[in-house]
């Protein structure tokens, strides 16, 4: 009896452990929520990259963005990244809806996908704007691979959870038709916006983490989306083609190898922000793949990324809620290092010489990238793998990040993916 007792006793204290963690999760994820949509969610639907702490930031005007102010890639504005952070939060905002199964959540998912439909209607075909000017139909004239493929996979997410009416479904499928068809005869390369520096931005065809991922899981998607045998034919020979990367000495790899080794950072700096656009790829085509080969490199990926990721979520203590350190809102400061910019080469020049100045302007920029940006788009990857026993083990870690911010006093809106993690860690089931 008092071995059973014990036994009772020590189930009732995990139980109550669990519950309370989970309604600790619960608590941060409604205040992420409410700090994004009070403030980071713009009147055309589109997650904005910073604002005051009253929801106010400076809108680029037309001119300025025909013009690259302060850079063709809108880099360092707060428009630089809708398209991205939008397919990014689309993830959010699906969860939070197979939760809650409530129509104001499910509205909220509309508005995002509304969002991301309406950037891929301000150039021409194929184009997939970041944001947009006061004039409500300018945006920046570069794109990029990072904004194209969260694009594709927002939108697949919301149609797949089946949250579109039929109007809805048939008028997106077909701008992604649209958009797919565009890159793939343009051999994977992003076109720009008419009168742009460059006509293209970023690829989807190198043999890296940055490319191989994102290809698939778009061929992948179209299938699934239209059944139109091309594009299974397509995924089928990208997924066995073999190449090198830039600079690469060892033999050629497939592109289902890369995947299979999953998420890898640039010079070892660790940027979780952007290697999530793989990792939401490989999670798509971890759902959509029946072929037990495939599969298995789409699970080993998303495993070995778990491992990766987790190294960053101690990172989030680190931050000091109280800091005053100053943070530059007013990107305009910047215009004092434009230059005229005729090629791509041109527009990352002039960004990356305003990226040092921004650092010297705006100390407060720094630690909400590295520490709080890198730490919670980390613990969403780790609840992106869809093994449970792999996941499990990083849960206090990642419940301890997402409870340390304190949301309303941050600038940026890279903390949405707190949001996505709670929910995923709420979701999860597996072995």
């Amino acid at each position: 009896m008092l071995k059973a007792s014990a036994a009772f006793t020590a189930t009732l204290s995990l139980g109550l452990r669990r519950a309370r963690a989970a309604n600790e999760a619960a608590d941060a994820a409604q205040k992420v929520h409410d700090e994004i949509w009070r403030r980071f969610v713009d009147s055309h639907n589109i997650v904005v990259d910073y604002t005051d702490l009253d929801g106010t930031f400076p809108r680029a005007t037309a001119e300025e963005c025909r013009d690259g102010k302060p850079n063709a890639l809108a880099w360092w504005t707060p428009t630089e990244n809708g398209a991205m952070f939008n397919g990014f939060y689309l993830d959010a905002a699906i969860s939070r809806w197979k939760i809650s199964r409530s129509e104001a959540d499910k509205d909220k998912a509309k508005r995002l996908a509304d969002g991301l439909f309406f950037l891929s209607s301000l150039g021409p075909p194929g184009f997939v704007a970041r944001g947009v000017a006061d004039d409500g139909k300018t945006p920046y004239p570069m794109g990029s691979n990072d904004q194209t493929s969260p694009w594709f996979y927002g939108l697949w997410r919301f149609l797949r959870e089946g949250l579109a009416s039929p109007k809805e479904r048939e008028r997106i499928v077909a701008r992604m038709v649209e958009v797919a068809e565009v890159l793939a005869a343009n051999r994977w390369l992003m076109p720009c916006n008419t009168g742009a520096p460059s006509p293209f931005r970023g690829s989807f065809a190198g043999f890296t983490w940055e490319s191989a991922p994102r290809m698939l899981f778009v061929l992948k998607a179209m299938h699934d989306l239209t059944r139109d045998r091309k594009w299974a034919d397509l995924y089928q020979k990208a997924v066995e083609e073999r190449g090198a990367p830039p600079g690469a000495t060892t033999p050629p790899v497939s592109r289902l190898e890369i995947c299979a080794k999953g998420m890898e950072f640039r010079n070892n700096r660790r940027q979780s922000w952007t290697g999530a656009s793989g990792i939401v790829c490989l999670r798509g085509l971890w759902e959509m793949e029946t072929l037990p080969t495939y599969l298995r490199a789409y699970t080993q990926g998303l495993a070995a990324s778990v491992a990766l990721a987790a190294a960053s979520l101690p990172l989030a203590a680190q931050f000091d809620n109280n800091s005053t350190a100053a943070c530059l809102l007013d990107w305009r400061v910047l215009n004092e290092w434009w230059q005229p910019q005729h090629s791509e080469a041109d527009a990352v020049d002039v960004a990356e010489r305003q990226a040092k100045e921004l650092g010297r302007l705006s100390p407060r920029r720094g630690p909400e990238f590295n520490l709080m940006r890198e730490s919670l788009f980390a613990a969403w990857i780790v609840t992106l793998c869809p093994d449970r026993a792999l996941v499990e083990p990083h849960r206090p870690a990642i419940l301890e990040a997402i409870q340390h911010f304190d949301y309303q006093r941050l600038y940026y809106s890279q903390f949405f993916p707190a949001e996505a993690a709670a929910y995923r860690l709420q979701l999860l089931t597996g072995p």
